[in-house]
């Protein structure tokens, strides 16, 4: 039962941060595109797989940079040189990520687009 019970409260954790969050409603309308332009475009297993780990790693990095805000507003509501620091360097992970996402999409969809074969 408490197996379950975390299954429920991962679930509230991402609803909030969905429900919350601006840049994870971006993020998600984002990889509804991708999905729609890999069911259009028929990508590959392996092209499926990448897009999957790409938007994975986009979404994870949003929520995990949306949990250090909280704890670093609910730890200070002044300023704070490292609560800057903290904040600034979980939307760079953020940053990371999607750079990384976006080299995934133009690998799988460029050559489709450009008419040069299908990967």
């Amino acid at each position: 039962m408490n197996f379950l019970r975390g299954f429920s409260f991962a679930g509230q954790g991402i609803w909030s941060a969905v429900a919350t969050q601006r840049n994870m409603k971006v993020h998600l309308l984002a990889a509804a595109l991708v999905v729609a332009g890999g069911l259009i475009e028929q990508v590959t297993a392996t092209d499926w797989a990448c897009l999957a780990l790409a938007i994975g790693l986009v979404l994870t990095a949003e929520t995990l940079n949306t949990v250090v805000e909280t704890l670093t507003d609910l730890c200070t509501e002044q300023y704070h040189p490292l609560a800057k620091a903290a904040k600034d360097m979980a939307a760079g992970a953020v940053l990371l990520a999607s750079a990384s996402a976006v080299g995934v999409a133009a690998a799988v969809f460029l050559p489709r687009l450009l008419g040069s074969g299908h990967g």
